[in-house]
């Protein structure tokens, strides 16, 4: 599991990072609204904990712009020493998935971490569909347009990660991530599994649905779809 902690509290901070860090999870950490988001955008987590009080922008403000633009759905814990039932009520509308209130039980939060991550896991679907594309995700079978694409392991990762993001692009720096964790490889890998999915995908169809977006990464078009 790996979290993303946006709390500007150094001492709790270090607290949560290391108790985490004992039990197998992997944190990164963010002391301001702004790099927070920032990581929460361009990095890959299976879950982001956001303090409601930051120094730039609340803890709200930031769960709304995550959600709003994350590639892929994050699931969000809002911590906080708030505990109206407005508060909560105000936390859950701008899109958190769990709240907890200080103070608390480190072991609770791993708790509620992992709870999270598995109710997220649970309820991903297991078929998803953009347009004539339709991708397996538990058999890791794809079809376009009813024909079957035979992708090789990496390509259909990266087709699975468009798929879960469209209509958002998703960066290079996210598919390597995706792909080979926090050990990526010297070579530009990537750029040939591109050209090996965009082979399969697009052709003998009859429009190119990968798209690359200058300075950024790829993402999937509908072509007529997409400009309606």
């Amino acid at each position: 599991m790996k979290v993303l902690l946006i709390e500007d509290n150094g001492v709790l901070a270090r607290q949560i990072t290391e108790f985490m860090a004992n039990n197998g999870v992997v944190v990164d950490y963010a002391m301001t609204a702004r790099h927070g988001t920032y990581l929460a955008l361009s990095e890959t987590y299976d879950l982001v904990i956001v303090d409601v009080m930051l120094p730039d922008e609340n803890g709200f403000e930031v769960t709304k712009t995550i959600k709003k633009k994350s590639a892929i759905h994050l699931p969000i814990l809002m911590l906080t020493s708030r505990d109206a039932i407005a508060d909560k009520t105000e936390g859950f509308a701008a899109g958190a998935d769990d709240y907890l209130t200080k103070p608390f039980d480190l072991q609770e939060l791993l708790l509620r971490c992992r709870s999270l991550c598995r109710r997220h896991q649970l309820y991903q679907p297991k078929v998803l569909t953009v347009g004539q594309l339709t991708i397996d995700s538990v058999s890791r079978v794809a079809h376009r347009d009813g024909r079957m694409l035979h992708l090789g392991q990496i390509p259909f990762q990266i087709l699975e990660t468009l798929i879960e993001a469209y209509p958002q692009p998703v960066s290079r720096a996210l598919l390597i991530h995706r792909i080979w964790g926090n050990e990526p490889p010297e070579t530009d890998a990537l750029k040939s599994h591109i050209y090996q999915l965009r082979h399969i995908l697009d052709k003998n169809f009859d429009y190119p649905m990968l798209k690359t977006v200058t300075n950024l990464g790829y993402r999937l078009d509908l072509g007529a779809a997409d400009e309606a």
